[in-house]
This record gives C-alpha cells, structure tokens and sequence, in this order.
C-alpha cells in the first residue's frame, strides 16, 4: 500500500514574475522586427498620421518608433507597461465578435520591456501640460518623471535581449535583421497610405510615404517607378464576388511581366491587418495561372474585407496569420477578382500566346464507346473533333505562355489515361510534352521553359510536326495538316491496339495487360541496369509526374528528383567554373535597374559578393543601379535583371552570423545560379538523357542533396516495401 506525499514535498511549482515574462516575450518578440511590428501597431491604432522608425544594426542596437498619435498621461503610460493591459478589448465579447485593432493582447510593451532597455515618452494629443518619460529596464518600472516632447508617443528600445543572451545568440546578421524590419514597416506602409510612414536604417532613410491617402504613391516610395507604373486596381464587391464569406476585395497587383522570385512582395491583409493566408496565395497565384514562370511572384498590395465572426485573428501568438471559416470559398473569390481585373487590363491570355496562333496538337483522351480507329482533322469552327478512337485535334484549344492547352472555359485539358506502350501524353501544364508522330513525347517543354529557368535538358522534338506560324498567324508549311493527321493516325493505332480493342473486347477488365516498356523516343527500352561509383547500381525504370525519376537497386527502389540532381550537378560545376575567377561578360551599354527599397539596402550589403561572382554594377542614385558586366553561367550569359532577383533572394534569405562573408555569400549566390540552367519539373527526358543526369550527379561531390539542403534521392529499401505490404502477415507465404 502507497501513501501520497506530503504536499509540501512537490515539485511543481510556481514560477517567478520575472521568468513568466522573459518566456511570454519569447512568444510576442523573436526578433527585432517582431518588436517593431508591436509598437508600429500601437502607433496606427493611436490614430498617427505619421509614423517614423529608426533602428541601428539591423534594430539589434536601437529601435526607436515616433508617432503623432493621441499620447498616453501619466497614468496611462504606467498602466500600459503591466502584463495584459490594454485599451483596445474590453472582454471575450469583443475578441469573439472580431477584433478592430491591430493589437489587443496587451502584452507588447510589457513584454519588450522584459528583455530590453526601453524608454518611453508620450503626451496626450491637445494636452498642454508636461510630457511624462518612463524608463523600463528588463521588466522593472526605474524611473517616471516629467519631461518636454511633443504630442504623440516616442518608444525607444536598445539593446534587445541584453539579458536573455541565448536568444541574443540566435539572431542572424544584420542586413537579415534589417531585411525582416524592412518587410514589416513596408507592409505596414501600404496597408496605411494616408499616414506619412518613414524608415531609417544606420542613418540612411530608406523610403517615405506621403500620407496622401494615394496607395499607388506609397508603392512608388517602396517599390520604385517601374513597379508602380505596372499596378492596375483590383475592386470587386457584391455580385462581382463568388459566394463566400469576402465583402470586397480591392488593391493594386502588377503587370505579369513585372515579377520577382521572391514571395515577400505579395502583401495582404485582412481587416487593414497584414497576415498571410494560404487560401489568399492560392488565389493570387491561381489568377494570374501560367503566366508567371515557375517560382515568379507578382507585386500585390491587396486588401480584403470580411466580417468579424467568419475569421479568427487569434491563430498566432504574433498575429500573423488568419483563420478562415471557408478557405475554399476565399481562395475562388480572391482568384475571381484579381483575374477579372487582369483581363480587363488585356494582360490574361485565354488563346495564343501574343504574337502567333496556336499550332494545332494531337490531344489525346480515352473513348468511352471504344470504337474503332478513324482519322479526323479539326473540325471547322475551330472545336476540337473527337475522333472515334479517342484522340482530338485541337488547332484552336488555347496555349498559354509555358505551353498549357486550354478548352474555351479555360480548364486545363485532362491527361488521357492511355496505353503505357503509346506512351503518348497530352499538354497540360509547363513543361508537359507533345505526342510525335511515333507515339513518342518531343520535349518542347526544354524551349517552352528556357525564358523561366534556363533549361537545357535534352530533347526529342520531332520537327517536321513543328513548325513556326507565319506573320499572318497560320502555320507556315501546308505539310503542318498532313504532319498531324498522321501523328492522329500512329498514335490511334498504337494506342488502339493496346487500349480501345482491348477495352471493346473486355470492357469488364479493371486493368490493361502489361506491355513493353518504350523510351520517349518510341524505342524499345533497354531496362539494363547502370552501376556508378557513389550512387547505387540504378536501372531506370521511367519517371513520375515528369518530375521524378523511378529506379530499381538491388534492395529497393529510389525516387530521384530530377530538377534536385540537375541543380547539384550545375552547382558543383559552377564552383569549379568560379574557383579561380568568375566569368563574365561586359555589357555593350550599361542597363540601368530601377531596385525596390529592399533590393537598394541588399545591394549596399551585398555588393561586394555580387562582383565577385561577375555582376559588376554601380548606384547611379539611391535606388537605382546600372550593370556593366553580368556572369556567364555554362555557356549562358545572365540577363542584367538577375541581379534583381539574386537581391531578393538576399533579402528573403535567413543567415547565421558570421555567415556574410564575401566566400559565403558568394557560395551561396552559386547556389541560386544552379537553378537558373537546371532541369525543371514537369519535364519529359529521354532515356539517354536520364543516364548521362545520373552519370553527372555520380560524379559530385555530395549526389545526394541539392545546394539549398533538400534531398535528391529518396530510398525505400525492400523491408520497408515489405512492412508497407504487410508481407509478414502470419500465414502469407508468397
């Protein structure tokens, strides 16, 4: 028999003030822009028409926020110091009906002067006595006496986790400090044109707003004249809207063709709060479709208004993100309005590309009466025709840009579920192959994405089925007609042979008889395995998704991600490329860029790495750069707007300190450049070209992961398929 403890033997206990805030500040301030994105919310929410923010060394040193707003008395400002004091909620009623506030916690003041050394002076708006100033150092009220300053309130923070070094310890450098405070005052400057926002960083101003009122001139201030001048208005309410719980969704979002690689240009709010959504990405992202290349992102300033009760701001301890009660329902409302202004603007494409007609392609679907085989052209009016053995012609289905085949409605076409020994595929989405006149696929996804990412993987392109339209916007050689009218025939009597008479003589099967496996080129393929020096012995058995490459080894089965193990052979070859200096290619005329307030203080920063690796580039003012050399990456040489995005990827980047060194930066802009000539998903490649990847990635250094960390190979070895398959079932003898 046991006997409790006597309660005074526990070892649970309570925790000390002292310790309880130092872990909530750990909640509420991360980093130096969590703090300015508290006191810039309580500077809005005091009704300033002007906010300034100045922070030193990435805000590490001193953050100092000064507002004109409606001032704190005395009495105001000793109460708003206290743990969980605030004048924005006065109780769950007003959290659950929907906070109007930007803050309502009331722990940020407390919490900030838990783990800094933070001064306070403030004056009520139309007061005419005294100022008062509070000192608040590391949790403990030291000092509050009167003091002279104007009306509004000046909150200074310096030397941010002085006492709480382990958190001080895992701060990043400074320009990536810097580049978070950038992103929160930036956010917090569209959100907000009618009040004059300015920020400073080490004594430089990096932009002003004119509190106007006027968005697009704040996204002059921020982003430059080039950005602003490609923004249209985004305003859709009511009926203009999808059901879904959406009043209205209005903003300015760019011109496609103005897009950096970076997301942190995409600025969103719910409410005048800014969050990020997936649901409100998705959309964004789902209107422009394929006309952005693979990983572009647009500059979007949007705002979205919904009742209190149908979100909930209370999903994260530092207010960034929402939670919707219908996602689906935002996401279609979100994509309906931002596509419905880019086609008023003519900057969708629901046809052919501008300039040329869509040449006409084989589309291939599986027939459900699975009849005979018989041979069609388009028929007129421009409808595709469906022939009797399933495949269609589709001379004037809409291609987008990365060569995505459309029906009128704008739906992507189906991929057919054909016979695997057609291999025949259809177009539907960037990068997707075309069927050749041998059933085979010709990679014209290589050329279709070389303006996004460079590729240069290998191809099958059967040219006599492709030809160029004339300036008249029909094809260019009559033999187009013929080319595929026989390309519709070879692939109808592949595939119904395989599929269509096998269906029609046992439409009662589930499943189609295995049959011969084929290159992309229509050839029988080999199957033999590859032995290697650092990579397992690999016989190829196809890919998946045209992404992935599918391999047997002796013990198992691996994926490999093709776009992965391009980038790790590229970047390897780019070390080696710029081991001894970096080669480049001086321009005829320099090319001036116009750079955003983030890219502007990255490139003051990162200068130094950029000429190292061969962009060599002068600032010509503030905010406007021109280059004079740019690297030549394999054989290819950089368009001079790459610098851009290689100042983004700086800025949307997450260094350690220590890690700005020239060699590091440098190394790691080698691993952005790996990208740009490597093979990207969705695209098809021949089995000679699968081996000769393979061979390049065997003889690299580390095969197994791309130079950003993520893996290349995935194993599954043949006790993890057994144990997946359950082999060890008790009685299962096979």
């Amino acid at each position: 028999m046991t006997t409790d403890p006597p309660q005074d033997d526990t070892e649970i206990h309570q925790l000390d003030e002292d310790t309880v805030a130092r872990i909530a500040a750990g909640e509420v301030v991360e980093r130096p822009a969590s703090a300015v994105k508290e006191l810039v919310e309580n500077s809005l929410d005091a009704d300033a028409d002007s906010v300034d923010v100045t922070v030193e060394a990435g805000g590490t040193e001193l953050i100092r926020v000064v507002d004109d707003g409606r001032g704190m008395s005395e009495v105001d400002l000793r109460a708003a110091v206290r743990e969980h004091t605030t004048s924005k909620i006065d109780g769950l009623e007003d959290l659950e009906s929907g906070v109007a506030t930007l803050g309502f916690r009331g722990e940020a003041l407390h919490t900030i002067g838990s783990v800094s050394r933070m001064t306070i002076r403030s004056r009520p708006r139309g007061s005419e006595v005294a100022g008062t100033e509070l000192v608040y150092e590391g949790g403990d009220v030291t000092s509050v006496e009167p003091t002279g300053c104007p009306a509004g309130t000046t909150v200074e923070i310096e030397d941010l986790f002085y006492n709480t070094p382990a958190r001080r310890k895992f701060l990043k450098t400074t320009a990536t400090e810097f580049s978070h405070v950038n992103r929160v005052v930036t956010r917090y400057a569209l959100a907000n044109p009618d009040v004059a926002v300015s920020l400073t960083h080490d004594g430089r101003e990096v932009f002003s707003t004119t509190g106007q009122g006027d968005l697009q001139a704040a996204i002059l201030a921020v982003y430059g004249r080039e950005v602003a001048s490609s923004m249209i208005p985004v305003e859709a309410d009511g009926d203009d809207l999808p059901p879904g719980p959406l009043e209205s969704v209005s903003g300015l979002v760019s011109h496609p063709e103005t897009n950096r690689s970076s997301r942190d240009y995409l600025a969103t709010y719910v409410n005048g709060r800014a969050v990020t959504a997936d649901a409100v990405r998705e959309g964004l992202m789902g209107a422009y479709g394929t006309q952005l290349g693979g990983d572009r992102y647009p500059f979007v300033t949007l705002f979205l208004e919904v009742p209190g009760g149908a979100v909930d701001v209370n999903v994260h301890p530092r207010k960034r993100e929402v939670r919707f009660d219908d996602d689906d329902a935002v996401r279609r409302q979100v994509d309906a309005a931002v596509e419905s202004a880019l086609l008023d603007h003519g900057l969708l494409r629901s046809r052919a590309p501008r300039g040329r007609s869509a040449p006409g392609e084989a589309r291939v679907r599986p027939d459900a009466r699975g009849t005979g085989a018989g041979t069609d052209p388009a028929a007129a009016g421009g409808e595709p025709a469906t022939l009797e053995d399933g495949v269609e012609t589709a001379s004037s289905a809409a291609t987008d840009s990365s060569g995505t085949e459309r029906d009128g409605d704008d739906d992507p076409v189906e991929r057919s579920s054909t016979d695997g020994a057609a291999n025949a595929r259809t177009e539907t989405d960037a990068g997707d192959p075309v069927a050749d006149s041998n059933g085979a696929a010709g990679d014209r996804a290589a050329s279709a994405n070389s303006d996004s990412s460079g590729s240069t993987a290998p191809t099958a392109v059967d040219s006599a089925t492709h030809t160029e339209p004339d300036a008249g916007g029909s094809t260019a050689d009559s033999s187009e007609t013929e080319g595929e009218s026989d390309r519709a025939a070879t692939i109808g009597a592949s595939s119904g042979s395989g599929t269509n008479r096998d269906r029609d003589h046992d439409a009662d099967r589930k499943f189609d008889a295995a049959t011969e496996q084929r290159t992309l080129t229509g050839e029988a393929a080999t199957g033999e395995e590859t032995a290697f020096d650092s990579l397992p012995a690999l016989r190829v058995l196809g890919q998946l998704h045209d992404t992935y490459l599918v391999c047997e080894t002796d013990d198992g089965l691996v994926l490999i991600d093709q776009h992965a193990a391009d980038e790790r052979v590229n970047y390897e070859r780019l070390q080696a490329a710029f081991a001894d200096d970096a080669t480049a290619q001086a321009l005829a005329d320099p090319v001036e860029l116009e750079l955003t307030a983030a890219e502007a203080e990255a490139f003051a920063q990162y200068s130094e790495a950029l000429s190292r690796l061969g962009f060599y580039a002068d600032r010509t003012d503030d905010r406007t750069v021109a280059v004079t050399t740019v690297p030549a990456v394999l054989e290819k040489t950089l368009e001079p707007d790459r610098l851009r995005d290689v100042l983004a990827s700086f800025v949307a980047g997450d260094r350690e300190a220590g890690a700005e060194t020239v060699d590091a930066l440098a190394d790691e802009f080698l691993g952005d450049l790996a990208c740009y000539p490597s093979i990207t998903g969705n695209t098809s490649l021949t089995e000679g070209s699968v081996v000769d990847l393979l061979e390049a990635l065997d003889d690299c250094e580390n095969p197994y992961s791309c130079p950003h960390g993520r893996p290349v190979i995935v194993r599954f070895d043949e006790a993890e398929i057994e144990d997946r398959f359950e082999r060890d079932y008790p009685g299962h003898g096979g």
